[in-house]
């Protein structure tokens, strides 16, 4: 007999049930602005919105600028919005992941019901709309800067990592938050934290040089970096980055996933 936790084991049984992810994705998106005049309209306006108030904010307010030399507040907005964009993916999936089992107490009474589905679930709902706002991003830089970079190309390759990360985390801390209810207290908080330590708001060369070490082990820090070399400035990505991000991403995905089989035994109980 196959080992269940191995990572073909996993891929395959995420496969077996991707019309069980499609239809509850779709659900997901489509019922999060149920209700709303504009519907999902808003999946696009919310990234727009938030970009004219990023650009005023901190360019018009704070008068902050990059390390590119360039004084374009357009340009400071557009790079700042890419690192947000790349950031939510990771910071959506995780801040949920503590309350899917817990919220979806009528899924865990169903012994056919594959419950590491939702934190997958949860992960392709926030990719598409990461993937609006890269879109709007690219829009935003033909029209006000009039480039398109070939080096976009790159951006799957880019992803791996954090997608790895991502659902790993997802499926460790959506089986620990029904053990341990406080756990979203404190994932809110980590997440939040976690944002100001990444190159987001701020270029890495400002980072003083016995701090410097904080962006070195932050592996988010690296895909926000690599997705802005790609998508803003026309250079390669961290090809070295990639190759060993992707193989700590698969080790955090394989003990998550193996994690969460598990301890998966116990939800009824504590549920």
């Amino acid at each position: 007999m196959s080992n269940p936790y191995s990572p073909i084991s996993i891929v395959v049984k995420l496969w077996e049930n991707r019309n069980i992810i499609k239809h509850f994705t779709k659900r997901e998106i489509v019922g999060r602005y149920r209700g709303s005049y504009l519907g999902l309209l808003w999946s696009f306006l919310n990234p727009v919105i938030m970009l004219f108030i990023y650009t005023y904010f901190f360019s018009v307010v704070l008068n902050a600028r990059w390390d590119t030399g360039s004084d374009n507040k357009v340009e400071f907005a557009l790079i700042l919005f890419c690192g947000i964009t790349t950031f939510n993916l990771f910071s959506e999936v995780v801040t949920r992941s503590p309350g899917l089992i817990v919220n979806n107490v009528n899924y865990v009474k169903k012994v056919v019901f594959p419950l590491e589905v939702l934190p997958v679930i949860a992960l392709c709902s926030s990719f598409v709309h990461m993937i609006i706002s890269l879109t709007i991003l690219l829009v935003g830089l033909i029209i006000l800067l009039g480039i398109i970079n070939w080096t976009i190309i790159f951006i799957p390759l880019i992803l791996i990592p954090i997608v790895l990360l991502t659902i790993g985390l997802g499926w460790f801390f959506s089986s620990l938050g029904v053990y341990l209810r406080d756990t979203s207290q404190f994932i809110g908080l980590g997440v939040q934290a976690l944002m100001f330590l990444c190159p987001i708001f701020y270029p890495i060369s400002i980072i003083p040089s016995n701090l410097k070490f904080i962006y070195s082990i932050n592996p988010i820090s690296y895909v926000v970096e690599d997705m802005r070399r790609v998508i803003i400035w026309g250079q390669y990505p961290n090809w070295e980055w990639l190759i060993i991000g992707t193989i700590i991403g698969f080790i955090i995905s394989f003990l998550g996933y193996a994690w969460f089989q598990k301890t998966r035994g116990g939800f009824a109980d504590v549920l």
